[in-house]
């Protein structure tokens, strides 16, 4: 197994750690920060993962599959997590996620077919948006930050929003192709 599949597998692995800080009663008020540092460390190794990737050619169909899926379940672990905390709108992340299953269905369908969709640069940009938005609201530093947070969320959701009609437009031809 190549450094960025480790790097993805090492990224689900730090998953329940992080759900545990976020939500379980321990770790006293560090606890926030914890979960905060794991999920910075675990955002940087996505970006390290495909850089690797890219950089040694070490591109593999195990890491196409897991590196996204990877993304999905940190992002929406952290999601669920702030809704229990009530840091962000049900409904918010309801989108974000629905935004998720939907192109993980027309992924399935286009590689039941032999095509291959990449990530766009509206769904890496949404991603991005996504977790500078999760940090932002685990910080909860407050003031003008509580502001940039807000402003986040919905830049975060208009950016799934964008990037799903992206990929539907684009990938109009996957639809076609069942039978």
């Amino acid at each position: 197994m190549n450094t960025p599949n480790k790097l993805t597998l090492f990224r689900v692995v730090m998953i329940p750690f992080f759900v545990v800080f976020m939500l379980a009663p321990i770790g006293g008020a560090a606890a926030k920060w914890i979960a905060l540092a794991i999920f910075i460390i675990a955002s940087l190794t996505d970006a390290l993962d495909g850089y690797l990737a890219r950089r040694d050619n070490l591109i593999t169909d195990f890491g196409k599959f897991m590196d996204p899926l990877a993304d999905k379940l940190l992002v929406c672990s952290a999601l669920i997590c702030l809704v229990e905390l009530d840091k962000i709108p049900c409904w918010v992340v309801i989108i974000i996620i629905a935004r998720e299953f939907i192109i993980s269905g027309f992924r399935l369908i286009a590689a039941d077919n032999g095509v291959v969709i990449a990530a766009s640069y509206w769904g890496k940009f949404k991603t991005v948006s996504q977790m500078v938005m999760i940090i932002l609201l685990i910080a909860d530093l407050g003031g003008v930050f509580y502001t940039i947070g807000q402003i986040f969320i919905y830049l975060s959701m208009a950016l799934t929003v964008i990037s799903l009609i992206d990929y539907l437009i684009k990938n109009r031809n996957v639809i076609s192709l069942q039978k």
